[in-house]
């Protein structure tokens, strides 16, 4: 029986960090990496959407992963995500995480064409197969990727012994019912999106992985604490709080990432950079938005932490 010990709390979406030019810049990847480490998160999620993944080359992802590697040093579960939209560099990829030693890789399904799902089932199994040795974790999130993970299509890939988990982001927290369900005593549930952390906890989900986790992780972790003892009530009060942060963040003309990077800059003097085109950068109109998302998070870690 594998241990799932090593995924159940908050697991921050590590963000994409780079130079004043634009290319990834490993330093960058490091310092990030010891912030984490240093705020007592469980793990970080690595090469996903927060790293944008989309818009960055093969050796741009394995650059990143190699720097949260060099510095994490067990001290926090690994997570890679290696899906590219063909096969070939997806495993390629999934080869390179496992090389390093990471405790998992994950995988959107296919995007752009519709596939049937047993294609999206020899996909998956094609990049799990590259990493023999490694977990393997199914990256559920139908608003972005166009295709859902069916029952089915879930049922198929349980009989891949390397599938210990889903990482679920689809809006409705029944799913992470019906998965876990389906999934057994040993399987792991992950919430996907932010905004219905509680739910999801409330429901089954085994802990979290989020976009905006890094940026406010004393809030998550504190969601996480109240959610395990059951006081509902004023776990229901963090997330609402952290609810009216991601609001404000998105409120900005640039994107969401753009708008964490510049507060995390704010708030602890860490800077990774902006976004990579075509996400659009902040601009000098956003910068007091930015400044009140930073002085909202400090006021609900002042209130509902300290």
């Amino acid at each position: 029986m594998k241990d799932i010990s090593k995924y159940q709390g908050i697991i921050p979406a590590f963000y994409a960090c780079y130079d004043a030019k634009g290319n990834v810049d490993g330093e960058r990847v490091e310092l990030l990496t010891k912030y984490m480490i240093q705020k007592g998160v469980k793990g970080v999620y690595v090469g996903g959407s927060s790293g944008e993944c989309i818009y960055q080359t093969v050796p741009d992802r394995k650059k990143t992963l190699e720097h949260v590697m060099k510095v994490s040093e067990g001290k926090l579960t690994v997570i890679a995500h290696v899906a590219c939209n063909n096969t070939s560099e997806s495993r390629e990829l999934a080869a390179h995480a496992e090389s390093l030693g990471v405790d998992a890789i994950a995988a959107i399904p296919p995007i752009y064409f519709r596939l049937p799902e047993y294609a999206i089932a020899e996909y998956w199994n094609d990049i799990s197969d590259s990493a023999p040795n490694t977990d393997f974790v199914i990256y559920n999130i139908p608003q972005l990727a166009g295709v859902a993970l069916t029952m089915p299509l879930f049922q198929e890939m349980k009989k891949n012994p390397r599938v210990v988990a889903v990482k679920n982001s689809s809006m409705p927290t029944q799913d992470i019912q019906m998965f876990k369900a389906e999934g057994g005593e040993n399987f792991v549930v992950f919430n996907g999106p932010d905004e219905q952390l509680v739910s999801g906890l409330a429901i089954g989900a085994d802990g979290g992985i989020g976009g905006t986790y890094g940026v406010m992780p004393e809030l998550y972790l504190k969601i996480k604490e109240l959610a395990d003892k059951g006081m509902l009530k004023e776990a229901r009060n963090v997330q609402n709080a952290a609810n009216e942060i991601i609001y404000g963040m998105c409120a900005c003309h640039g994107n969401l990432y753009a708008a964490i990077k510049e507060v995390l800059k704010i708030r602890t003097g860490l800077d990774i950079g902006s976004v990579r085109k075509p996400l659009p950068a902040l601009i000098p109109e956003d910068m007091e938005k930015v400044k009140k998302c930073a002085d909202m998070i400090d006021k609900a870690i002042e209130r509902y932490i300290i």
